[in-house]
């Protein structure tokens, strides 16, 4: 009998993606997997029930996912989501392993073996899975344009017969995939652009794109590639070097975010205040708490003049490709995890027990069982 894999539509407010894009349920579906799709799952992002081809349409979520073997989802199930699930099934998704602890011991009640596609361990064989990756690429480009629609400024020089106008300069906080991304998205479109980073081994890759790297003389490298946590005297540092710069930016985009903590406090009021009239800050950390000591995630805040806007959920706003990238990084997932026909979950696969939460009706992961006993 197929496997039956099952996407529903998402239920987080304003998300637009979608788990499984018609060209990657085509490679999917064969005689060993039956691909269903709650209907109108993927019209957000552009993909409509005709175009999913090889999948069984579904109008009722309880039916589809009291059939489903394996659910893929982008955001994690609603309660009610989660007690329509088949005991014993499969989810796949982003689960946002570090709160709303309870859910896990409710899938874990179900015998649900949950893997979260964050905790998806970053090594090189599980880059084509790494979902973290893929959507913060998004959001990078997309900060970027975010800015250059709320700032009151042409990005490249222009000379026109009015006069020559300079142009604009631009510090991105933080070089990861999100900051890197974006320092290439701003300087393909012709501004002046800085890059800092507390890991110094990203000077390079800062540089390799056109930036100039700001460097504090400080090297911050942690595990998992994201930076350890500064001391106090390492925060006094980087705060008058960075203000400086700060200072002169007519945008900043802060990415510093580690999944599970708070997002570092990176810039002060007091650096804000220092900024021009009309300066624009695009904080990507705002779900965390904000590099900004300002950000109100979801808002626009404007203090002296200067905008501090904290998005949420960036990816979703280019929901065709980020649905697209990340039904690649499924696919890629579920053909380690179905080997000739049948779901194999092998707990001696460090991709598979990294990235498992629960199991076997009890919690597998670690860290969370640790956060749970904690809270308990």
């Amino acid at each position: 009998m197929a496997i039956q894999i099952c996407v529903p539509k998402e239920v987080r407010q304003d998300e637009q993606r979608v788990a499984l894009v018609p060209d990657v349920a085509k490679r999917l579906a064969t005689d060993d997997l039956q691909i269903n799709i709650q209907s109108s799952a993927g019209e957000a992002a552009g993909f409509f029930d005709k175009d999913y081809e090889v999948a069984n349409i579904v109008a009722d979520s309880a039916e589809l996912l009291g059939k489903a073997d394996i659910n893929l989802m982008v955001n994690p199930p609603s309660d009610e989501q989660v007690d329509q699930l088949k005991e014993g099934s499969v989810l796949i998704g982003y689960l946002n392993p570090h709160s709303d602890l309870d859910r896990f011991t409710k899938l874990a009640q179900k015998n649900i073996s949950a893997f979260s596609m964050e905790l998806i361990p970053r090594i090189s064989r599980a880059q084509a899975m790494d979902a973290l990756s893929s959507q913060a690429s998004i959001a990078g480009y997309k900060a970027v344009l975010l800015a250059s629609n709320i700032l009151g400024k042409f990005f490249p020089m222009l000379t026109t017969a009015a006069g020559t106008i300079r142009p604009s300069k631009i510090l991105i906080i933080g070089a990861g995939v999100a900051g890197l991304q974006a320092i290439a998205t701003a300087r393909r479109l012709g501004a002046i652009v800085e890059g800092y980073d507390v890991r110094a081994a990203t000077k390079e890759q800062v540089e390799s794109l056109g930036a100039k790297f700001v460097d504090i003389e400080i090297k911050a490298e942690g595990e998992g590639g994201y930076a350890r946590e500064l001391t106090e005297d390492e925060k006094q540092q980087q705060q008058e070097i960075l203000a400086k710069h700060v200072a002169a930016s007519d945008v900043i985009v802060t990415t510093a975010a580690i999944p599970g903590r708070a997002s570092p406090r990176i810039i002060s009021t007091a650096m804000v205040e220092g900024m021009r009239g009309g300066s624009v800050i695009v904080d990507l950390a705002a779900e965390g708490g904000g590099n900004c000591e300002l950000t109100k995630a979801g808002e626009t805040v404007i203090h002296q003049g200067i905008k501090i806007y904290g998005p949420i959920n960036v990816p979703s706003m280019v929901a065709n490709h980020a649905s697209e990238l990340y039904a690649k990084n499924l696919q890629n997932f579920l053909e380690l995890l179905i080997q000739e026909g049948a779901i194999n979950i092998d707990l001696e696969d460090e991709i598979i027990t990294g990235s498992l939460i629960t199991h076997g009706g009890a919690i597998h992961h670690a860290g969370i069982k640790e956060q749970l006993e904690g809270a308990s």
